[in-house]
């Protein structure tokens, strides 16, 4: 069974742009890797695989699933993926789940060969668009395929996964949105999403940007 069928909390679609690379002979290097989630699911096919991340904790837990499933073929660096290099690792392919800035473009770029590949997921400027906020992490297709080219970088795939819950009622949108209530009161973007449903609203927008690029 490919990977893509097996994904997890990734996109299948992402991750089957990935195993178009042939994973079996590569050296990935995956950032802002946290727990492992798609570093793990990327090792099973690929001859090497990297991830990187700041927090310690999460490299913990995926050192520890790595080695519960066997897989011997992983390591874990505890890497601020914002300033520190990449190109020490020498990888064939970079991936980055919801860890995009142009930081982590433009390292990638320097450290890919001429033909290495660059994939990355990155949230889309029309996530939780019913708040009226757009996050500062957010891209839409034409920033990102400037970064990208900023970093010797040509995209192949710039291509938006957007997913528009519809409710029945306030109270199951108000359900929906629950865990996403503290971070969200922070900034205030709680209290307009409340207005919003208080004025008929009845959507919830989860919308991500897929890319992937080849090296220069």
């Amino acid at each position: 069974m490919s990977l893509a069928r097996r994904a997890s909390g990734v996109s299948p679609r992402f991750v089957a742009l990935l195993e178009q690379e042939g994973l079996g002979d590569k050296r990935v290097l995956d950032i802002g890797c946290g727990a492992g989630r798609l570093t793990l699911l990327l090792a099973e096919s690929a001859r090497r695989v990297i991830g990187l991340d700041r927090d310690a904790a999460a490299l913990r837990d995926a050192r520890e699933r790595a080695a519960g499933a066997g897989l011997a073929n992983t390591e874990f660096h505890e890497v601020d993926v914002e300033r520190a290099e990449y190109t020490p690792f020498a990888p064939d392919i970079v991936t980055a789940h919801l860890c995009a800035s142009d930081a982590v473009v433009e390292r990638a770029g320097r450290a890919l060969p001429a033909g290495g590949c660059f994939g990355m997921v990155a949230f889309h400027v029309d996530q939780w668009r019913e708040t009226g906020r757009v996050s500062r992490f957010a891209y839409d297709e034409g920033r990102m395929s400037v970064a990208l080219r900023r970093a010797a970088l040509e995209p192949e795939v710039i291509e938006v996964d957007r997913d528009v819950q519809h409710f029945p009622s306030l109270e199951a949108a108000l359900a929906a949105a629950v865990g996403l209530e503290d971070r969200w009161k922070a900034d205030g973007r709680w209290y307009a999403y409340i207005d919003f449903l208080e004025k008929g609203g009845r959507t919830l927008t989860r919308s991500h940007l897929l890319v992937k690029a080849r090296k220069r």
